[in-house]
């Protein structure tokens, strides 16, 4: 079999139909997903306004609200990976850190976010969608494909980038969010099982939306003002101020986290969910606009002003809010809510801007969309997503350079104060709590690349190694010819020896994970630590 003839038969075809069917099952599920949120965020803003009417509703509701608390704080012992929220948790999933049951995982985030929804807690439907199209992955291999389990987190991945831009409706985002955000690295394997995935997804997705009632787009088409060289200072200031605000915030959120996880730890979990919805509640009757996922507050936004001291109000009552959800393990993602905190930030700095340098009413909503783009870059660390999506979902492509300045700006100040992206720091504590109380063994060992592994022609770079392990050498087998590639590399093949060292809280699971690999055998621990 030549060398071509591998090629597509060991990775283009596995990944064209992996990538493919978890694109279309993600697509029809998202798309369903969106329609129920869709409904039931407007029958939770409905029921807030019938609450401020009838006060003598409230005792009842949070009699209800207790017994959700209890609900969930249960179901979060028994299926952990239920807990805060998507795009984190699908990170570790996806980075091999986290383990979880697709079904079960599948169904129940479903269900608890849109509870979380109707309760009106400040948390979107993007994380779960993320979520649900990482689950989708894995059951696409674990249902059609049994002893292909190497594939597992390659078809993830493509879940979790198809879920993201039916999402959002932008799919080149989609496809850099594996990149930029899940792994970190480019790799030829990533980009064409993520590609293909956001493909079939979108075009179902185009099918779909007009069916079910639902908008692919995010956000509504925009005219905006073109800025000039003289407008440079606007993204300049726009980043500047986001960007320490993003430092601020993680700082904001370690706090809270330190609050409730270590100051409030005796409490029971119950008490804990029971107060956000409390709040909430409260908020909510106050205005809608402290509460629910806070993508009508962005159109709100960009359709007109608010009050400075309205603003300021959302912004702490959000930001707290949001990350006392999250903070507590609340179902549901964060990647909405945080676009409204650069939204709310940005509408003031623009509505300060005016009044003091006199600057003309057309460049508020300018400001206010480099706002989220600035948001995305310096609160999540990414970017390029930023960038591109602030082509595909706000139409900025002719302020395109201004978009790169706000985006770089805001994210070189987050880099000189070291802040970490949010999402990676939720996945570390993630991490740590699931890990708790465990000890770590590092195993420095030599495996061969069995005959038909999933290893054979592949590069070390392109495989998804259980996580924490690391290829510190591939010996060639003399007798098989190891030719060098284009790109100065060495496919791996059949009977080469390599070198492995890991470090693993459950040696059976990352064996099993490592096997799947590069075929089933037995090895000798070398070395054998415990820390």
């Amino acid at each position: 079999m030549n060398r071509y003839k591998k090629y597509l038969i060991n990775l283009l075809l596995p990944a064209f139909v992996f990538g493919s069917v978890t694109g279309i099952i993600t697509s029809v599920i998202v798309t369903f997903y969106k329609l129920c949120a869709k409904h039931v965020i407007s029958m939770s803003e409905n029921g807030y306004e019938l609450l401020k009417e009838n006060w003598y509703f409230i005792p009842a509701v949070l009699l209800v609200l207790f017994g959700i608390s209890a609900l969930f704080a249960n179901i979060y012992k028994r299926v952990p990976n239920l807990k805060g929220g998507g795009i984190p948790t699908s990170i570790g999933i996806l980075r091999g850190i986290i383990t979880f049951k697709w079904l079960r995982n599948l169904v129940g985030v479903f269900l608890m976010s849109l509870t979380t929804f109707m309760i009106g807690v400040p948390l979107g439907n993007e994380g779960p969608s993320v979520q649900m199209g990482t689950a989708i992955g894995r059951g696409t291999v674990f249902t059609f494909a049994k002893n292909q389990k190497a594939w597992d987190r390659y078809s993830m991945t493509g879940g979790a980038c198809a879920g993201f831009s039916v999402a959002t409706g932008s799919p080149i985002s989609g496809i850099l969010f594996a990149i930029e955000e899940a792994h970190q690295r480019i790799s030829p394997m990533i980009l064409i099982v993520s590609a293909t995935s956001v493909m079939f997804a979108s075009i179902t997705a185009e099918i779909l939306s007009p069916i079910f009632g639902v908008s692919i787009s995010l956000f509504p088409k925009l005219s905006l003002v073109k800025l000039s060289l003289k407008d440079i200072w606007i993204p300049i200031a726009v980043g500047l101020i986001i960007g320490l605000f993003a430092v601020a915030f993680l700082y904001y959120y370690k706090a809270i986290n330190y609050l409730f996880n270590k100051k409030l730890k005796k409490i029971p979990h119950t008490y804990k969910i029971f107060a956000v919805f409390t709040v909430t509640l409260i908020l909510g009757i106050c205005s809608v606009s402290f509460v629910s996922t806070g993508h009508e507050l962005i159109i709100h936004l960009l359709n007109g002003k608010t009050a400075i001291y309205m603003l300021i109000l959302i912004l702490l009552a959000r930001s707290t809010l949001t990350l006392c959800a999250n903070t507590n393990k609340i179902t549901g993602g964060m990647f909405i809510p945080l676009l409204t905190l650069g939204a709310v930030l940005s509408s003031l700095l623009g509505e300060v801007i005016e009044k003091l340098f006199g600057l003309d009413h057309q460049y508020y909503t300018v400001i206010l969309v480099l706002g989220i783009v600035a948001c995305i870059s310096a609160m999540m660390k990414m970017p390029l997503t930023a960038i591109v999506f602030a082509v595909e979902a706000l139409g900025l492509y002719e302020n395109i350079i201004y978009v790169i300045i706000v985006s770089a700006v805001s994210f070189v100040i987050t880099e000189i104060f070291g802040a970490k992206s949010i999402n990676d720091t939720v996945v570390e504590n993630r991490v740590e709590e699931l890990n708790e109380g465990m000890e770590s063994k590092v195993i420095d060992t030599y495996i061969v690349v069995k005959k038909g592994a999933f290893a054979i022609g592949k590069q070390v770079r392109d495989i998804f190694w259980p996580a924490n392990l690391f290829v510190l050498s591939v010996k060639h087998d003399e007798t098989k010819r190891a030719e060098v590639d284009e790109h100065g590399g060495k496919a791996i093949r059949e009977g080469d020896l390599l070198h492995v060292r890991y470090s693993t809280y459950a040696e059976a699971e990352t064996r099993k994970e490592l096997m799947a690999i590069v075929g089933e055998q037995d090895y000798t621990e070398k070395i054998a630590v415990e820390i």
